[in-house]
């Protein structure tokens, strides 16, 4: 497994080269961009970021203009915003958008560092939980319909005698899919399973809480 890759997009050479430096002290691999498009380019660098820091006010695409766009590509990547214009729209924007902190440039150089490793914390978190995300979501394309049927019985706190009236089948068949569901989703229990389904219907507001 690759390190946790943290990616420093500003124009401006000398403070791009000094926030690589910077964060290269707390252990992770740092790669530069001089712009936001030249990091919409690397898709291998995209695919690895667990946090990025970006200039605020850059040529071409701004830094918020990038984190817009990441966000429609549905990335959920910590982004530090880091500026020497730190107007409140500009800031209220970024924070809207769920922007992980927003720095004023000059920066304390240790909170900067705090910040960054917070925030590749919470990347980890935020994969593993899109990994369990995907992987429940596949089982539940496993189901066939009628067990579907049966599973939403079952989250609305249907009985067996009830689910089975609703569907015009028998209690027993009912218990049958039951079985079979609580197999293909790897549950113990029905209070395991309507966890799971609250936890997946959260979807990508649930990635991004970082659980």
């Amino acid at each position: 497994m690759n390190a946790p890759l943290v990616c420093v997009v500003d124009d401006d050479d000398a403070v791009r080269l000094s926030i690589g430096l910077l964060v290269e002290t707390l252990g992770f691999p740092v790669r530069c961009f001089a712009g936001a498009l030249d990091l919409l380019a690397d898709s291998e660098a995209l695919e690895r970021a667990y946090c990025l820091v970006l200039d605020v006010r850059m040529p071409g695409l701004s830094g918020v203009g990038l984190q817009e766009r990441l966000g429609r590509l549905g990335s959920v990547t910590p982004i530090i915003f880091v500026s020497a214009h730190g107007d409140v729209p500009m800031v209220a924007r970024a924070m809207r958008e769920g922007a992980f902190d927003f720095l004023q440039k000059p920066f304390n150089e240790q909170v900067l560092l705090d910040r960054v490793h917070e925030a590749v914390q919470v990347a980890g978190r935020r994969r593993a939980e899109a990994a369990w995300q995907q992987a429940f979501r596949s089982r539940l394309d496993g189901l066939t319909v009628r067990e579907r049927d049966v599973l939403d019985g079952m989250t609305a706190g249907r009985l067996n005698k009830q689910i089975a009236e609703d569907l015009g089948i028998s209690m027993k068949t009912v218990e049958q899919h039951r079985a079979r569901v609580m197999e293909k989703l790897q549950v113990e229990s029905v209070a395991e399973l309507v966890a799971h389904v609250i936890r997946a219907a959260r979807g990508q507001d649930g990635i991004r809480s970082g659980l």
